[in-house]
């Protein structure tokens, strides 16, 4: 046994309208799919400019998007350059996922990350890790350049908290 081929148009008509309308909409969804797929890569392509904007070093980025996964390439020149790329990608509408392919050139231990909720601000984020709210501008420098001010920070946001010295 093995695959038998035949042609399609060919033979008694045995099918419906309910057949031909899937066929239809099989081209219609391979056409949708076309399109979301030229979306995907104008999206990797509009995190590629914001990540060399932000002058985050890393050597021969590639970003593949895939339904709501973002998969990164590359290699970083540090740990924390690596998190702020995640980030970076993370933290984007219509990004559910991050698949981190990056490697580093300077090994550091991992910072934390933390998902802001819903009347947060960075003082109460850095009392949570740091014990003092006063180091709420440690928690804001680690996430330069993608927050621009202490104030504003949204819920969903993940922010990177490095670990402290």
């Amino acid at each position: 046994m093995g695959v038998f081929l035949f042609i399609k148009d060919a033979g008694e008509k045995i099918f419906g309208k309910v057949k031909e309308q899937e066929e239809e909409n099989i081209e219609v969804s391979e056409a949708k799919n076309e399109i979301l797929r030229k979306e995907n890569v104008k999206a990797a392509s509009k995190l590629l400019e914001i990540i060399e904007k932000f002058d985050l070093s890393v050597e021969n980025p590639v970003i593949n998007i895939e339904g709501n996964t973002a998969t990164v390439y590359g290699l970083a020149d540090s740990q924390e350059i690596r998190e702020k790329i995640v980030l970076l990608i993370g933290n984007s509408e219509g990004i559910a996922r991050v698949d981190d392919r990056l490697a580093v050139k300077i090994e550091a231990p991992e910072a934390s990350f933390h998902t802001v909720e819903r009347g947060e601000n960075l003082s109460k984020i850095a009392k949570e890790y740091y014990k003092d709210a006063n180091k709420y501008m440690v928690v804001f420098e680690a996430n330069r350049p993608m927050l621009k001010d202490p104030d504003k920070i949204y819920s969903g946001q993940v922010l990177r908290i490095p670990q402290q010295q």
